[in-house]
């Protein structure tokens, strides 16, 4: 079974690229960040056309993450976090398909900081670690994938000191997405990669994907159910080359079948 992240940075914008990679790789299930489409204009009737069934959460111009199933409909668990009520960004979405818990996540990038988005990141991913919890306490396998806007460690980015003053890479940040991983979580790419550059994002600026300067900030986190059945992960890195092309590229692990 192949489950797959993928910011595509407006999926009106991008919707060929994303049908084309779709048709290409055929992925089981996919988790998709940045749609910036409402829940009205999703492309609903596209995606089934390319065999998936989809669930979605949406927010006019921003945000918005959805799950597809090859073949299947997803079956929604919940939208959004709970902890802030007055939150409204569409930052994520679970569901229970084909055997997994999944949950495609949109984590707030906190730029600029310091200041309130960046501690409204912060707050957020205390919100997710408390989701997390229960997830794991439910015993099902389960994969938390999407893009968290956390470079894990220095050896996540081409360049510690191009970016040390980032949201992405604060030690806040990254005490948070280490925190996480701490209740018991597995960095699927980070298994089967455990040294070496690997990104999964090079920003549209400065020739940052001609001269390969990206970062990992696209995460598939497994539990443990999960992590022991997983048997590869990697990028999809030739797909960032296309014309019109998001500025992430899909990462993927595959799970072996019970």
């Amino acid at each position: 079974m192949k489950i797959a992240t993928y910011n595509v940075n407006g999926i009106k914008a991008r919707l060929p690229r994303l049908l084309e990679w779709l048709d290409e790789t055929k992925p089981d299930i996919v988790c998709l960040q940045e749609l910036k489409s409402s829940d009205e204009t999703f492309p609903e009737a596209d995606i089934r056309g390319a065999g998936y069934g989809a669930i979605w959460h949406g927010q006019k111009g921003f945000n918005g993450v959805a799950i597809l199933a090859r073949g299947t409909d997803p079956v929604v668990v919940r939208k959004g976090l709970e902890g802030e009520p007055e939150d409204e960004h569409s930052r994520y979405i679970e569901a229970d398909v084909l055997g997994l818990r999944v949950a495609s996540i949109y984590l707030p990038n906190g730029n600029p900081q310091p200041g309130p988005k960046f501690d409204y990141k912060l707050r957020w991913m205390r919100r997710l670690q408390l989701r997390a919890l229960e997830i794991l306490a439910e015993e099902v396998p389960a994969v938390l994938a999407g893009d968290y806007n956390v470079i894990p460690t220095d050896a996540d980015v081409y360049s510690p000191a191009a970016m040390a003053s980032d949201a992405l890479m604060q030690p806040e940040s990254r005490i948070e997405f280490r925190t996480l991983l701490y209740q018991g979580w597995t960095d699927a790419i980070r298994t089967r990669h455990p040294v070496g550059p690997i990104w999964t994002f090079w920003d549209y600026q400065a020739g940052a994907w001609q001269r390969d300067a990206g970062f990992r900030i696209d995460h598939l986190l497994l539990s443990a159910a999960a992590a022991d059945r997983l048997v590869d992960a990697n990028v999809d890195k030739a797909f960032r080359g296309r014309e019109k092309a998001s500025d992430h590229a899909a990462t993927w692990a595959v799970l072996r079948d019970t």
